[in-house]
């Protein structure tokens, strides 16, 4: 699609600048117009028409292509719901049947877990193709109660990490999947540089939730380019060191204030100020 894309706006661009300079050679030559003001203005004309017939040419493609994949996303979005669905219903009436069949029990939590987490790309996906298409997605919730269930989902990744958890309740309006992805990633990054720790600490009161690791911790050189697109800290850590700045990306958005305090083994605490 884009090679025929590229040759179209190309033979179209090789036909008007030729005509352009015809157009231009006949009036000058053959016609034998003088008027300086009137050859700009014909040729102004001329130029605002093939500017419209290439951008035209190069955007509708384009536009096309965009709008089926957006459809296609929805229509498959639809379409994987109920057979997620299906699979948490059935897993729970199995494990209601199989009483206290410690193994078959624990192979179908593995299956529940697994749907959790494609349950997860669900919804990710289903507010990815929201936020494309610019709808409202801020929304009331409790964010002590939004923090209990990013904590009960990690568990189940990082089953050797202990959670202290001290939560006031705290109502927030705002992106709540996004906020989600905000706390994952930090959470995830404080146990990734915890390895010889097994606490994470989370703290929400009077609007500041902090999430502190007792791992390696950063100096101020490292705190200065933490938000740096594809910074890591530790180069053998798995991942793409984009995560912080989406953070950073997302608090901005949001209004969210974001503060690391941070000193090399000793840990890292972030901050997220919501007032």
């Amino acid at each position: 699609m884009l090679r025929n894309l590229r040759f179209n706006i190309f033979a179209y661009y090789f036909v008007t600048v030729s005509t352009f300079l015809v157009v231009l050679y006949t009036l000058i030559e053959i016609i034998e117009i003088e008027s300086i003001y009137l050859i700009i203005s014909v040729m102004l004309c001329f130029v605002i028409l093939s500017g419209i017939f290439i951008s035209k040419l190069a955007v509708d493609p384009l536009e096309e292509y965009v709008t089926n994949l957006k459809n296609l996303s929805k229509e498959t979005l639809h379409e994987l719901n109920l057979p997620i669905s299906t699979i948490i219903a059935n897993t729970q009436m199995l494990e209601n049947s199989f009483g206290d069949d410690a193994k078959t029990l624990k192979r179908v939590h593995r299956i529940q877990n697994a749907c959790d987490m494609l349950k997860e790309r669900y919804n990710e996906l289903e507010y990815l193709i929201k936020k494309q298409s610019k709808q409202q997605i801020k929304e009331d919730f409790l964010l002590d109660e939004l923090v209990r269930q990013r904590v009960a989902f990690l568990e189940k990744i990082y089953p050797h990490i202990i959670f202290e958890l001290s939560l006031e309740k705290t109502p927030l309006t705002s992106d709540k999947t996004g906020l989600s992805k905000v706390i994952d990633n930090l959470i995830d990054n404080g146990v990734k540089y915890s390895k010889d720790s097994n606490t994470i600490k989370i703290t929400l009161k009077n609007n500041i939730l902090d999430i502190q690791d007792f791992g390696i911790g950063m100096d101020e050189v490292e705190l200065i380019r933490i938000f740096d697109n594809y910074y890591q800290a530790n180069k053998e850590m798995q991942g793409f060191g984009i995560g912080l700045s989406m953070v950073k990306r997302f608090c901005d958005t949001n209004n969210i204030g974001l503060n690391f305090h941070s000193k090399p083994g000793e840990g890292t605490t972030v901050s997220l100020n919501f007032n």
